[in-house]
């Protein structure tokens, strides 16, 4: 990174470094405490009417643990903790950088400017959050195509399966259930670049951007306005505690205002398909057989677990992102180098 750009974010508080490693640690923090809920919304986004496995969200968890274990809740965590240190450092370190050009003379920013800089963030993230939402649904969704068919999945030669399985015996019933044993995302990695090149990782792009863009429109702005009420003075900041309700405010309502979006992405990027769920050749097909098959209520499917999901995200992300915790490794360990 050039030293004038380093200097210049530094001069305006808005070291990039710094930011870099807020949003990353601010990502695994928080992944590591709502992923069993993102896997109960994958589940059931992908859940088609008359094949339903899980009731609700509570039923999906209680059978998730019955059937793979306790640590099958976090089946597919490896990859979005791997990836989500870029993703998340990407996403909020963009938006600072977008903000930073489009204001003038330290002046506040317009609400249109604060959406500009939001979208440019969202249109960023995308590069790793496609290939990581790719490959976390194929681990997250193969219990449920497990349970749906009552038999191993095998992997065919046409589709892509993220798991072998392993029989368990369920504690209350007795019956004999398939629970899915994962292998790793490196390798479903390997088979779709070998078998797609490079763009099978990224299948799903236009309906991430349309998910992530808006939601990065959304949310930004919100936050920015609601944490700055919470500011005793102009040149004071909001207490944490303030950060954390405002990113959980601003992450949830955008998170649901989007989740039609996500129902299209997760359809799209699920490769293995139970015999008889419909396959998707692009977004347009896909709102129309979701729409013509399910109805307008199937694009609301998992959207109260997307904003439990989304909301402590998003709080625990500003308020790491805001204790300065980057700044303070920089200044305290040979990192700091960067700066001189």
């Amino acid at each position: 990174m050039a030293p004038e750009l380093i200097k210049t974010f530094k001069d305006h508080d808005d070291f990039l470094p710094a930011k870099l490693i807020n949003g990353g640690i601010a990502g695994i923090v928080g992944v590591t405490c709502v992923f069993p809920i993102d896997l109960v919304k994958t589940r059931l986004q992908n859940q088609r009417q008359g094949q339903q496995v899980y009731k609700s969200m509570v039923d999906c968890l209680v059978k998730t643990v019955r059937s793979e274990g306790y640590f099958g809740m976090y089946r597919g965590a490896a990859v979005n903790l791997a990836l989500v240190t870029p993703e998340k450092a990407i996403k909020l370190a963009a938006n600072d950088l977008f903000r930073h050009h489009l204001s003038k003379d330290g002046k506040g920013l317009t609400v249109f400017k604060e959406m500009l800089a939001g979208c440019g963030a969202g249109m960023c993230q995308v590069i790793v959050t496609t290939p990581m939402e790719m490959l976390k649904i194929q681990l997250q969704d193969a219990g449920r195509l497990a349970a749906q068919q009552q038999k191993p999945v095998m992997m065919s030669p046409t589709k892509l399966v993220a798991t072998n399985t392993v029989i368990r015996r369920s504690y209350n019933s007795g019956t004999v259930v398939s629970a899915p044993r994962a292998v790793s995302a490196t390798q479903i990695a390997k088979e779709l670049v070998h078998k797609q090149g490079i763009q099978g990782l990224y299948k799903g792009l236009g309906a991430t951007l349309m998910r992530d863009v808006p939601f990065s429109v959304i949310y930004f702005p919100l936050f920015a306005n609601l944490n700055s009420l919470g500011k005793p003075s102009a040149e004071e900041t909001s207490p944490v505690y303030w950060a954390f309700l405002s990113g959980c405010v601003a992450g949830s309502t955008a998170a649901v205002a989007v989740n039609p979006c996500d129902v299209v992405k997760t359809r799209l990027q699920s490769l293995n398909k139970g015999p008889t769920e419909e396959t998707y050749n692009g977004v347009v097909d896909c709102v129309s057989k979701i729409m013509r098959k399910e109805g307008p209520s199937a694009f609301l499917k998992g959207a109260g677990c997307r904003a439990l999901v989304i909301a402590p995200l998003f709080g625990i992300a500003q308020v790491m992102y805001f204790a300065g915790v980057g700044e303070y490794i920089l200044d305290n360990t040979p990192l700091n180098l960067l700066s001189a």
